[in-house]
């Protein structure tokens, strides 16, 4: 199915910048409800309906984090908008597509083979070190990606050999439900981040969560959420709640 983007035209900056500043009053109000401290919660835009012209109305809007799924997209819109935004990869990563996307991104959330592993220890250059998130299918679903959890311990013993990847987190997408019904969901990927975080104590630390999207935000950073991954509600109409 061909994917509909959203154009400058069909995106209004004002709108845009209210929609964001709600969001992190949520965020805000959150972390209040947790004891956590706002400012350690990154907002990323997800921008996979979004085509080139109108990441512009994002950027006039004071939008700095967007996240792209798609490697030619991330390239084609990078080229553009380069140093205006912080990017990071937020899709499915193919082993054949990390030469491409490296050297543009801060971080990649969605590690999940060995074989991109691979790529991402031999693409990295010199004595430096790249930054990647583990992709966990928290909720066990098939034909979802991402390592279940009773594989993330082998999965690493694997990964540790290539040195210049260094995993400081993990990533998820819960089963699409009601927020209060995926909130253990993410209890559970913050768990495994702690208990991760103690038995590769020198070599991994799991500190960032990527978790939580337009539909579940809230209940994401209350459950430890680092990073929220949001879309629709930013650039929409749609509010706090909505798919997307």
């Amino acid at each position: 199915m061909k994917r509909t983007l959203k154009t400058a035209a069909d995106l209004d900056a004002e709108r845009i910048r209210d929609n964001y500043s709600r969001i992190r009053e949520e965020v805000a109000a959150a972390c209040s409800r947790a004891g956590r401290d706002p400012a350690a919660v990154e907002i990323l835009t997800a921008t996979k309906y979004v085509d080139a012209s109108g990441l512009e109305k994002l950027s006039g809007a004071g939008i700095t984090l967007i996240g792209e799924n798609r490697a030619q997209d991330l390239t084609a819109k990078h080229a553009l908008y380069g140093g205006r935004f912080t990017w990071d990869f937020i899709g499915h990563l193919q082993s054949n597509k990390v030469r491409q996307i490296l050297p543009l991104v801060r971080l990649i959330h969605s590690v999940d083979s060995l074989s991109a592993v691979a790529e991402i220890d031999r693409h990295t250059p010199g004595q430096t070190t790249t930054n990647v998130l583990l992709q966990v299918n928290i909720g066990q679903e098939a034909g979802k990606y991402g390592i279940i959890p009773s594989e993330v311990d082998r999965f690493l013993e694997e990964a540790a050999k290539y040195l210049k990847v260094n995993f400081t987190g993990l990533m998820t997408m819960p089963p699409l439900a009601d927020p209060k019904v995926v909130k253990p969901f993410f209890t559970a990927v913050r768990r495994l981040a702690s208990e991760l975080s103690q038995k590769w104590n020198g070599r991994y630390l799991f500190h960032h969560l990527s978790m939580g999207t337009s539909r579940d935000f809230a209940v994401a950073v209350e459950e430890g959420a680092t990073i929220v991954r949001v879309g629709s509600i930013v650039f929409g109409t749609e509010g706090i709640g909505s798919p997307g």
